[in-house]
């Protein structure tokens, strides 16, 4: 999330800054997604959450390491999952993700975006770990079978929520029928993928290259064969 999402903020009557916002280009899991989320008085409210869910639960808050996506369809089946869908869903903030192709020894990724490239919102799960001198409030990213926009680089996606569908993510009296239906491939034909710069592929890289457009055309880009092998890594 590199644009800080004033409109976003505002469309669910939010302020328009976040206090603490820096610019990000390349988000992995153990850092700060900035959600949004239901407040003890029911409120919503916009703050920034550990990747990786820690149930309260837990006995190590080391578990959230695996817990960066929840599958949709096997939410109600895992204990981490199922509690926090009944009492505390979430919507994570973006305005991009990426996927990256494997072929041999090389990674190549891929940048996903809204043609508009405005910022948009993840269905997601929070929860609050407390240990004997700590606290730490966790997110996971849900995610679903693949659109065909997106099918052809990997079987799942996350699940991008439009504006309706995401203020009845948050209702705490929906049904979970009524849930479970808002957890599919995104349904419009708006979203746009590119290969950008592999200097994504080192974490520690954060600038304005993680997402701009390679020319694949170029004859000092490297040439790749078909890929053997898609992951998946929001």
């Amino acid at each position: 999330m590199h644009d800080e999402p004033n409109k976003l903020l505002e469309s669910y009557g939010l302020p328009s800054r976040l206090t603490g916002y820096r610019p990000r280009f390349n988000i992995t899991p153990s850092e700060i997604q900035w959600t949004i989320l239901m407040n003890h008085d029911a409120i919503l409210e916009a703050r920034g959450l550990r990747w990786g869910l820690i149930p309260s639960w837990a006995s190590d808050p080391a578990i959230g390491a695996r817990m960066i996506n929840a599958r949709a369809d096997t939410l109600l089946e895992k204990p981490a999952f199922r509690d926090a869908f009944k009492r505390s869903r979430c919507l994570v903030m973006a305005d991009g993700y990426y996927e990256w192709a494997t072929t041999g020894k090389a990674k190549t990724p891929y940048r996903f975006c809204l043609r508009s490239r405005e910022p948009f919102v993840f269905a997601g799960l929070w929860d609050r770990w407390e240990g004997s001198d700590s606290r730490i409030e966790s997110c996971t990213i849900i995610t679903t079978d693949a659109s065909p926009a997106a099918a052809h680089l990997h079987h799942r996606m996350p699940v991008i929520l439009g504006f309706d569908e995401s203020l009845e993510w948050m209702q705490a009296d929906a049904s979970q029928s009524d849930l479970l239906n808002l957890l599919r491939p995104y349904p419009k034909d708006d979203l746009d993928m590119f290969e950008v710069s592999r200097t994504d592929n080192n974490p520690k890289n954060d600038t304005v290259e993680c997402i701009q457009p390679v020319d694949v055309n170029s004859e000092t880009h490297p040439k790749t064969t078909e890929p053997d092998q898609w992951d998946l890594a929001l």
